[in-house]
């Protein structure tokens, strides 16, 4: 028998979680997603965590939880913890999507680096030039971008729409443009072994009692 197993994930995620479960066959894996723009409110999604996990705990076999620290300076473990719950691993999606010892040789070889993923890519005036007033004042570009000194593009598809968009924001914040391809990493990863609940043959922690 299959059980249900729920994913609570970022909603910049979405399109990667769904892509996943379409070509994996992962038909009882369930998705509910949170505003990505919590991203500029990282004090609140802790507590948008656990609202999702405690109304739907009761409905699934298990829960995993779609996001890294993201910023909330392990208040999201802290709830993990409390509900017995596992997350993607790192500090952040640049992370997971890279793999951890590209992403520190990426950020080593250039600490001034402003980081894309699809989702960025395709939503950079959302949820960059627009909540930074870039487009109404651009002369703050200095303000916010002055010691950046190039855009690196981690992309998880091989799409020339978004690749040119990704050229464009670098052209807007008037920086190098590096793209590196990563697919989907350790979110793809961490989702097998979640679905699957083994993990290098071994029996994984993400399964709940």
């Amino acid at each position: 028998m299959v059980r249900s197993v729920l994913v609570i994930a970022c909603g910049a995620l979405a399109g990667e979680i769904d892509a996943l479960k379409r070509t994996k066959g992962w038909g009882h894996l369930h998705l509910k997603c949170i505003d990505a723009k919590l991203h500029n409110r990282p004090e609140l999604i802790a507590g948008r965590l656990r609202d999702k996990i405690r109304r739907y705990k009761s409905e699934y076999d298990r829960i995993f939880v779609a996001y890294a620290d993201c910023g909330t300076g392990g208040a999201i473990d802290k709830v993990l913890e409390e509900e017995g719950i596992e997350r993607l691993p790192g500090a952040h999606c640049y992370q997971f999507f890279a793999g951890a010892k590209r992403f520190a040789a990426l950020a080593e070889a250039e600490p001034g680096t402003f980081y894309l993923t699809d989702f960025l890519a395709q939503h950079f005036d959302r949820f960059v030039t627009e909540p930074l007033q870039l487009d109404k004042h651009p002369e703050l570009r200095d303000a916010y971008f002055g010691n950046y000194k190039r855009v690196v593009y981690l992309s998880q598809t091989r799409n020339k729409g978004l690749l040119q968009a990704a050229r464009d924001a670098a052209d807007q914040l008037e920086l190098e443009f590096e793209h590196v391809h990563c697919g989907y990493g350790d979110l793809e990863t961490s989702l097998e072994s979640f679905v699957t609940g083994r993990s290098d043959g071994q029996e994984d922690s993400y399964i709940l009692a």
